[in-house]
C-alpha cells in the first residue's frame, strides 16, 4: 500500500525528504514549490531545488503565487491526495488547502517543537547556544507551527557545530522520520500529542543589524552568533581596516583567552577582546571575495595586534 501525496517544499533542505518519499514507493501527484527566481550574475531565473528534482523524476510541478484564491483551492483538491507533506515551503497554507488532504498536512520542521517555532530555527538554536535540538513531523493547523507532533528526532549541537553544518546533519536525518512517519500513518498507526504551552519560542526572521557582531557583548554570545549565522547570513564587522570603511564577514570563530578593549585586535593569530574573554577569527570573507584564513586577511591588510576591528 502507498500514499498518494502531495509534496510543498523548495530549498535544498527539503531535496532529500522528495526523494524519500519517491523512492518509498508512493505516489506524488503534484509538487508545489515557489517560483523560478533571479540568481547568479546574468540574474537568470532559476528553479527551486525542489522543482529541479522533480523534473528529473518527471513529476507534475505547480508555482502558484498565491493559495488563497477558490481557483488554487480547487486545483488542490483536484489532487484527491491522502496528504500533503510541507517542507521549508515559504507560502502560508490557508484552511481550504489544510483541509484537503484526507490524512491532513504534515509539516517537517527543523526544531524540538514548541522550541522555535517559525522561520529560522536552525539558526536560532545555535545562536542561542542550545546543547540539543532536532526534526518534528508536526499536523499542520492555521497557527504558526501549533500543530501536534507526530514524531521527533532528536541530535546534540557541538561547541564548534554552525548553522550550515547543523542544516546538513538535519536534512537526511528529516527526511527518514518522514519516511517512518508516513509509513505509520499508512498503517493507521500514527499517533499524535498536543504541543506543550511551556518552553515556546519564536524563530523570526534573521535582520541585517543583529548579524553585526557588537564586541561589547561576552566572546560566548559573539561565537554563538557567528556559528548561528555561518554560512548565511554570516555575522560580520564594519571597521576601517586601511581601504576605508568595508564588511567583512566572519564565518568560524573560536572562543580564545586574553583580555583588552572590546573590539581590538590582540595578536597576529586574530584574538579579538570582547566585553569578556576573547574571540579568535578564524576564517572571514571580505566584500567581494572568497572565504579566507583571518591570518591571510590580516597579511593583505597588514593589520598588527592594536587595530580595531569595530
Amino acid at each position: 500500500m502507498s500514499l498518494k501525496v502531495v509534496f510543498m517544499g523548495t530549498p535544498d533542505f527539503a531535496v532529500p525528504t522528495l526523494a524519500e518519499i519517491v523512492g518509498g514507493g508512493h505516489e506524488v501527484a503534484a509538487v508545489y514549490t515557489r517560483a523560478p527566481a533571479p540568481a547568479g550574475r546574468g540574474m537568470a531565473l532559476r528553479p527551486s531545488p525542489v522543482q529541479a528534482l522533480a523534473e528529473k523524476f518527471g513529476l507534475p510541478v505547480l508555482t502558484p503565487k498565491t493559495l488563497r484564491t477558490d481557483e488554487a483551492a480547487e486545483t488542490f483538491r483536484s489532487h484527491a491526495a491522502d496528504v500533503a507533506v510541507v517542507v521549508a515551503y515559504g507560502m502560508i497554507l490557508p484552511p481550504a488547502i489544510l483541509d484537503a488532504p484526507a490524512l491532513g498536512c504534515l509539516n517537517l520542521h527543523a526544531s524540538l517543537l514548541p522550541r522555535w517555532r517559525g522561520a529560522a530555527p536552525i539558526q536560532r538554536a545555535v545562536m542561542a547556544g542550545d546543547e540539543e535540538t532536532g526534526v518534528a513531523v508536526m499536523r499542520m493547523e492555521p497557527g504558526l507551527d501549533t500543530g501536534p507532533v507526530g514524531m521527533v528526532e532528536r541530535v546534540g549541537i557541538t561547541p564548534d557545530m554552525t548553522a550550515g553544518e547543523l542544516h546538513d546533519r538535519l536534512m537526511p536525518l528529516g527526511a527518514d522520520l518522514m519516511a517512518r512517519a508516513l509509513g505509520a500513518l499508512e498503517r493507521g498507526n500514527l499517533q499524535f500529542r498536543a504541543q506543550s504551552a511551556e518552553g515556546v519560542e519564536y524563530a523570526r526572521k534573521i535582520t541585517n543589524e543583529e548579524a553585526r557582531l557588537d564586541w561589547s557583548q561576552p566572546a560566548k554570545a559573539l561565537h554563538d552568533r557567528v556559528r548561528g549565522l555561518s554560512p548565511f547570513p554570516g555575522a560580520y564587522v564594519t571597521a576601517d581596516l586601511g581601504r576605508g570603511p568595508e564588511r567583512v564577514k566572519v564565518l568560524r570563530a573560536r572562543l580564545a583567552q586574553g583580555q583588552g578593549e572590546p573590539g581590538t585586535l590582540l595578536d597576529a593569530a586574530g584574538t579579538v577582546a570582547a566585553g569578556e574573554g576573547c574571540l579568535r577569527l578564524v576564517t572571514v570573507q571580505p566584500a567581494g571575495k572568497g572565504a579566507m584564513a583571518f591570518e591571510d586577511f590580516a597579511r593583505g591588510r597588514q593589520l598588527a595586534p592594536g587595530a580595531r576591528l569595530a
